[in-house]
């Protein structure tokens, strides 16, 4: 599971001049660097598609669970941990606020969903909780202050809105673990995932995602981000 692939191409330079920065560190703090960078370095947002190269990612310098979650991987193998990604179906709900009016009604119900999961220390730890950056989740906090418990949409599943589970310390976290609705298995790389499972659009709405919705979110959520 430390393996190069198409979409994991971590011996891109990018990506090599990135991990050269965690070289050195001990195995838990290259975990937790390379966690945070991707969390809140690269930030929350809508690529084109979900099968673009970790390099990518990078260069865009935004990305969801899926796309986040193939620079994740590319960086954890680039530096020797080993991971694997977990797939799963999501309702579309979760989505709601980031997306919305028209294109959020005609979007398919349920949505495809990854999350990481590394080996450390003799055990496999579940990392969902660095798809948001802080900031837009922070900004997202202020404008529901009202809000406790249980929140679902703009990006969040989760049922503690006020304290979600996002930070790494050898444990597992998550931010939409709670709109999944079907466990599709895990995956060595998510080129093998993408091989059997892709996002349930035809080719029309591929296209008007690709080039019109996908703008339309980012723009709701660089209007909570900078509120």
């Amino acid at each position: 599971m430390l393996k190069e692939t198409k979409l994991l191409n971590y011996s891109h330079p990018q990506i090599q001049k990135l991990t050269r920065n965690w070289f050195g560190k001990t195995e838990k703090d290259q975990i937790l660097a390379i966690y945070n960078y991707v969390r809140d370095e690269i930030l929350f947002g809508y690529n084109a598609k979900d099968e673009i190269l970790a390099s990518a990612v990078l260069k865009d310098g935004y990305g969801q669970c899926n796309t986040k979650g193939i620079l994740f991987m590319a960086l954890l193998r680039a530096v020797g941990i080993p991971c694997r990604l977990h797939a799963f179906y999501v309702d579309k709900i979760m989505q709601k606020g980031a997306m919305k009016g028209i294109y959020y009604l005609l979007s398919p119900r349920e949505i495809l969903h990854t999350w990481v999961e590394i080996f450390y220390n003799g055990k496999w730890y579940n990392l969902e909780g660095f798809i948001l950056d802080i900031k837009y989740l922070g900004k997202l906090q202020e404008k529901f202050s009202e809000h406790a418990g249980a929140f679902c949409g703009y990006g969040v599943a989760t049922s503690d809105f006020k304290n979600p589970p996002i930070d790494w310390n050898e444990n597992n976290t998550y931010i939409q673990k709670d709109s999944i609705t079907k466990d599709l298995g895990v995956f060595d790389t998510p080129d093998d995932l993408f091989a059997i499972h892709k996002q349930r659009l035809g080719w029309f709405k591929s296209f008007a995602f690709k080039y019109v919705v996908r703008h339309l979110m980012n723009r709701n959520v660089r209007k909570i981000r900078e509120r």
